[in-house]
């Protein structure tokens, strides 16, 4: 049996944080060229580590460059700006005379001949194969002289014929779940991650306003706008006076690569990217209807046009046709055209055909949680552990995001990869948590841990120490292949601690790189409503767990949810709208997120034993 629950004698004493609810995110990309990001650049010096260590190169020689990967994605400056300043480049840390002259060559040439030569080198396949969990780089080297397996399709089939399996330290369990998570990166197929479209939609939008001033509405609209965690093609719409200006600017816009079609009032480029952009450009008057249309999804699309043609309208791209006179009728807002067919508005996040019809008939549409209504996060790291940037540094960047609390969770002791704190080093951390709380005014920090769930399901701390807590974060990082029954088991012994606040990223999916562990959702969602234990939405772009279908079912079964960031560096905590969009997608309300309370009543909520969680939130008014 758990410890008696943690004393909340602080949170009496706490002010009420008044920092208002931050403005939705709409900051872009400004850059307009053609020229090599940050994350360019650290992903050569990663693919560069990757290559190194699977021909077995120096550790001095890997880790140097593995830094300077890592530094470089880090940066608060443009490497492609400030690669003339060597000045500036040398007195970045791990910077010396052999990365500072590759990254010059690769700022003025855009590509690096010491990298060319090393791939070279090395058998086909070694970069894509080791993008999936469970293959390293040497077994990578392995599988391809020895085996001739050049890519992900080769890797599957060399499982499947039981071939891989019989490489040294390998065996027929670690394969099969090399093919697991082999099978979710090619079920994805070549659709592109929305943590990687949206920032990339954003850039070329910021480009073409800038270089068409008469353009207008510029949104875009399909799977991006519906928010689905993967996206095809990117698809934009905007309305202008004079299209074929607007058309000229998108062709000749210094990001695109290539025009593969090009007309008065659509185009289609790829961009340096690789990612394929769609442009229409439409009358003002037909946006609406041209928004709703290429918004989707086809489903909920077929729905609308069949209670149009009940109402002897023929609804298109372009408007509202009547049947009997063929007059057309248009529409300012997307509003107005479900207002036409007696419906209120439906959200894109839930236009999917999946109950929203009957629910909008019924009146029981959902007000969908926003990222206005999410005041603090509960999940973030710092250079205690695995983090990126000081504790103060992560402070300062969530209040400036809008926050107005932050728990900081970093990592428990089994953690070993991320440097997971010591009991010892724990009682440290919270004694800093505490005295820069101290020093802040208006923004209010919560101790906390994001701790292991070990294998038979016990914690990674002792509850004495978890006791000091405020939130504590439980988490699956180890022991992923457990049997459904096996992993069930585990995260409810942990739910049933009396100390564990949240478990976070409940499936540990990392989005088309590894497949979800096996467990019993529905099971894991009644364990949780009866211990009094929220479940995480993760907003990383890696993660996005729990997904829609999960938060939508989890709704129904009575869950409550915090929506964390899990920031490793302060950037990221702009990443709290792809949690929302998630949550949006699964029919989510603010009134079952626990991190849309106030700094007061969130403290108030903690200090509620956990079996009386769920009837606080029931009770508490929240203000739309």
């Amino acid at each position: 049996m758990s410890a008696p629950r943690r004393s909340r004698q602080r949170a009496a004493a706490r002010e009420v944080c008044v920092t208002p609810a931050r403005e939705p995110n709409t900051q872009t990309a400004t850059g307009t060229g053609s020229k090599l990001t940050n994350r360019d650049f650290a992903q050569v010096f990663s693919d560069i580590t990757t290559l190194l260590q699977a021909r077995g190169d120096s550790v001095f020689k890997i880790r140097a460059y593995s830094r300077a990967a890592d530094t470089i994605d880090n940066l608060q400056f443009d490497l492609a700006e400030g690669a003339d300043d060597e000045e500036r480049l040398r007195a970045i840390p791990g910077f010396g005379d052999a990365i500072v002259a590759k990254v010059q060559e690769l700022a003025s040439t855009g590509r690096l001949e010491f990298f060319e030569k090393l791939k070279a080198e090395m058998p086909p396949g070694i970069l894509e194969i080791t993008q999936v969990p469970g293959i390293g780089p040497k077994t990578a080297m392995r599988a391809a002289q020895e085996l001739g397996i050049d890519s992900r399709e080769a890797l599957a089939s060399s499982i499947e014929s039981g071939e891989f399996e019989k490489l040294p330290r390998m065996g027929n369990k670690a394969a099969q779940n090399i093919l697991r998570h082999l099978n979710a990166r090619i079920s994805q197929g070549d659709r592109i991650p929305i943590g990687t479209a949206l920032p990339e939609a954003e850039r070329v939008m910021a480009a073409l306003e800038e270089s068409c001033p008469g353009i207008r509405n510029l949104t875009c609209a399909g799977s991006l706008r519906r928010h689905r965690e993967t996206v095809g093609d990117i698809d934009m719409l905007c309305s202008a006076d004079d299209p074929k200006a607007v058309m000229a600017a998108f062709t000749s816009l210094p990001m695109v690569k290539d025009v593969m079609a090009s007309g008065a009032t659509k185009s289609m480029v790829v961009m340096d990217s690789g990612l394929q952009f769609d442009l229409r450009v439409v009358p003002d008057a037909a946006f609406a209807a041209t928004l709703l249309y290429f918004t989707g999804s086809k489903e909920h699309g077929i729905r609308l046009r069949d209670r149009a043609i009940k109402r002897g309208l023929s609804l298109n791209e372009y408007g509202a046709k009547n049947a009997e006179t063929g007059a057309l009728e248009e529409f300012a807002s997307e509003e107005e055209v479900y207002r036409r067919l007696d419906l209120p508005y439906i959200p894109p996040e839930v236009r999917e055909d999946s109950g929203e019809f009957d629910a909008a008939e019924r009146g029981e549409l959902p007000r969908l949680i926003t990222v206005q209504d999410v005041l603090g996060d509960l999940h973030s790291h710092t250079d205690w552990t695995d983090g990126h940037a000081t504790m103060e540094e992560m402070a300062a960047a969530a209040r400036v995001a809008g926050f107005q609390y932050l728990a900081v969770t970093d990592h428990s002791k089994s953690a070993t990869v991320a440097s997971g704190l010591s009991v010892e080093k724990l009682v440290e951390h919270n004694e800093a948590v505490r005295a820069l709380d101290k020093k802040l005014k208006g923004f209010r920090l919560l101790t906390g841990t994001e701790m292991d769930i070990l294998a038979n399901g016990e914690l990674d701390y002792p509850d004495d120490a978890l006791a000091e807590l405020d939130i504590v974060l439980g988490s699956i990082h180890s022991l992923m292949h457990q049997d459904r029954k096996t992993m069930t088991a585990r995260i409810i012994a942990a739910m049933e601690n009396e100390n564990l606040d949240i478990v976070a990223h409940l499936t540990t999916r990392l989005i088309g790189k590894r497949a979800p562990i096996d467990l019993d959702f529905d099971a894991v969602c009644t364990a949780a409503v009866e211990t009094g234990t929220v479940l995480e939405i993760n907003a990383s772009t890696q993660r996005l767990d729990l997904k829609d279908t999960h938060i939508r079912r989890a709704m129904d079964l009575g869950v409550l949810f915090s929506i964390g960031t899990d920031s490793h560096r302060p950037r990221q905590f702009a990443d709290l709208r792809y949690g929302v969009g998630m949550a949006r997608r699964g029919w989510c309300t603010p009134e079952r997120v626990i991190n849309t309370l106030p700094y007061s009543a969130l403290m108030e909520f903690i200090s509620t034993h956990k079996s009386e969680r769920y009837a606080f939130m029931d009770r508490y008014e929240h203000q739309p």
